[in-house]
């Protein structure tokens, strides 16, 4: 059954794009670009929720939300500062994205409230065998030990296989937490997979030069 996603965002080309991301194979959508055509929301699994609206606050919204339901809240705002994020949080919020924001990044962090994290996916293809929920991964039925950075990143790679990433949609999705990230430490991180997951004659993850990576098997 798919999860049911409010998002209330005036913003149309924002509330259309996060639609357009997150894709509708897992999700149903009920988008409002204002608080009074809100409806139900306690039926939603997830709601994206903007903090400035044309009739009314999202802080005010949630906070009285959070008297009856516990339905998980992703706040967006276009105000970068510490007090917006820490009044989301500690009304309730569940987490807090700052406007522009990475529709990757945004992606993930959805996943994860809603209940579909990593751990959710698995993967059985070109040799590997990746249980994403045991944390368990074999290369041609031999166990591979990979670093929580490297987990991410092949988890990213093998759901958009044959699609080129760039490596800022790389960065964005496997160290979305961080402020910082050494710009070799893609690079690194890459080398150090391609080692666990290849064979010596295989080729698995492909440099797209000037762009980034393509994960795809090619021998």
């Amino acid at each position: 059954m798919k999860k049911r996603i409010y998002i209330i965002e005036d913003d149309p080309s924002i509330n259309h794009g996060i639609q357009l991301s997150l894709g509708s194979e897992l999700y149903e959508f009920s988008p409002f670009l204002c608080l009074k055509d809100v409806n139900d929301p306690e039926k939603a699994d997830l709601i994206i929720l903007d903090v400035n609206l044309p009739d009314g606050n999202g802080f005010d919204f949630l906070r009285e939300f959070r008297k009856s339901s516990q339905v998980p809240v992703l706040m967006l705002t276009a105000n970068d500062t510490e007090l917006d994020e820490v009044t989301g949080l500690s009304l309730g919020a569940d987490d807090y994205v700052t406007k522009p924001f990475s529709l990757m990044a945004l992606r993930l962090r959805v996943e994860k409230l809603i209940g579909r994290s990593g751990s959710s996916y698995a993967y059985d293809k070109h040799g590997l065998s990746l249980d994403f929920d045991g944390l368990r991964f074999l290369k041609n039925g031999k166990e591979i030990e990979l670093s929580k950075t490297e987990i991410r990143l092949l988890r990213c790679f093998t759901e958009n296989e044959g699609t080129t990433l760039s490596r800022d949609k790389l960065i964005d999705y496997v160290w979305q937490n961080e402020q910082f990230v050494d710009e070799n430490a893609l690079t690194v991180s890459v080398k150090r997979l391609r080692n666990k997951i290849e064979d010596k004659n295989e080729k698995l993850i492909h440099t797209v030069y000037g762009i980034g990576y393509v994960f795809k098997q090619e021998q």
